[in-house]
């Protein structure tokens, strides 16, 4: 399901930026960027991405900036130090030449440290800014969901009507299939007893009747629409409502001999199709 949410954060340490979106995917892939020193994070982010959702891509971006201040102050790792000093000393004296000054001391890598922003206290709000992030992104999927629910009940309602389009056919269709049967019986000058037209009229009623795949239409409407009320992660069990949605405007299809009930049955798929779409991006 697509939604957006950021969340800004600023404090005497620097400031920073939190970005979430994701796109519609089947199931949930998380990919997080951020700045090295805050790796230690990344398992965190992810496991409150897990017990959120189910699915969607989900990109998470971290941007950081430190304050000009943060890092002014140095500090000389002593002990490296004496050890370069030592080693200088030690060549001189198997060389007999060559010597060590201090700032050629301080130039050797790790001699000269810059103190560390307090990394706790940063995490703390960095945390506290992606819970911040994190609950709008939640609302922003929300009513992104609420949109899909209201698409969806209008389309079970669009085949709630085909469905009385067709119940109401269905006694023209065994008119007409009598009236057709008993022409083309007399058109082959074929004569039989009005008991055995009926009974040929009833087989082929039977054959063509669909008042049973009407009936698990209605079931199925009455059963996602319970779905969609009781809300949370339901994406797979509507994924499988319209799996049964799709097998019984197969089956109408199918079975009818009347060019509107053939209608009907295509409008189906198409409503169940607009469906399933709208489905894939529900958590």
């Amino acid at each position: 399901m697509t939604a957006y949410a950021h969340q800004e954060i600023k404090d005497t340490w620097g400031s920073a930026v939190w970005e979430i979106r994701s796109v519609n995917q089947r199931y949930l892939e998380t990919c997080i960027r951020m700045p090295e020193q805050f790796r230690s994070l990344e398992p965190i982010i992810r496991e409150r991405f897990r017990q959120r959702f189910a699915r969607g891509k989900v990109e998470c971006n971290l941007c950081f900036e430190a304050t000009a201040s943060a890092n002014t102050e140095l500090k000389i790792n002593e002990k490296l130090a004496k050890q370069v000093i030592h080693a200088a000393k030690r060549i001189r004296e198997i060389s007999g030449e060559g010597h060590i000054g201090p700032f050629q001391v301080l130039r050797w890598p790790g001699v000269m440290q810059a103190l560390e922003q307090d990394m706790d206290i940063v995490n703390k709000a960095l945390l506290a800014g992606f819970n911040e992030v994190i609950n709008n992104f939640t609302a922003a999927r929300a009513s992104e969901g609420d949109n899909m629910k209201a698409l969806i009940e209008q389309r079970l309602n669009s085949i709630n009507a085909e469905i009385i389009k067709v119940r109401t056919k269905m006694s023209e269709v065994i008119n007409w299939q009598r009236e057709r049967l008993i022409s083309k019986l007399q058109d082959a000058k074929i004569e039989l007893d009005s008991s055995r037209i009926e009974q040929e009229i009833i087989l082929l009623a039977q054959k063509t009747d669909v008042t049973e795949e009407l009936d698990r239409l209605d079931f199925h409407i009455s059963e996602t629409t319970k779905i969609l009320k009781k809300g949370g992660s339901c994406g797979r069990r509507l994924d499988f409502m319209m799996q049964e949605f799709n097998r019984e405007s197969n089956t109408l299809t199918s079975k009818s001999i009347s060019t509107e009930i053939t209608a009907s049955g295509v409008e189906l798929k198409v409503l169940i199709e607009q469906m399933r779409e709208q489905i894939q991006n529900i958590e």
